[in-house]
């Protein structure tokens, strides 16, 4: 039986894998830092969470450099997180004030999506997000 185990932790952790609540936790720990770099205006921080994919469209949009394009944007403040779902390598994150969403990516989870809000049988609207 200990064989078994051991066989089986080890499969484990060859595979990488990691529990969804891990996963849960990373997601909102990624939201609450993204939201303090919000509050801080450190827009270098707000520009090294983006997604590469809504980093360049909010480039391509305005016409600018991240950090000034995000500089200038505004977004919702929000400070709690009130709920994670993740979906493989998908995630929102349901603040108090606002509702993200990510993807994750070998060096985190990035926001793909920002200021987004619900609408009735239609999907969310956001201020910030990838092509």
């Amino acid at each position: 039986m200990r064989a078994g185990l051991g066989v089986a932790a080890a499969l484990v952790l060859l595979c990488g894998c990691s529990s969804l609540s891990d996963r849960e936790n990373a997601v909102a720990a990624a939201a609450r830092g993204f939201e303090a770099d919000l509050a801080r205006q450190d827009s270098a921080a707000l520009c090294g969470a983006l997604a590469p994919g809504t980093r360049e469209e909010l480039e391509d949009s305005s016409k600018s450099g991240c950090e000034q394009a995000i500089g200038d944007s505004d977004l919702p403040a929000a400070t709690d997180v009130r709920r994670v779902d993740v979906y493989g390598q998908q995630a929102r994150a349901v603040l108090d004030g606002d509702t993200l969403f990510l993807s994750a990516f070998t060096d985190g989870w990035k926001i793909t999506a920002a200021g987004c809000e619900p609408q009735p049988r239609k999907p969310y609207k956001c201020a910030l997000k990838g092509a």
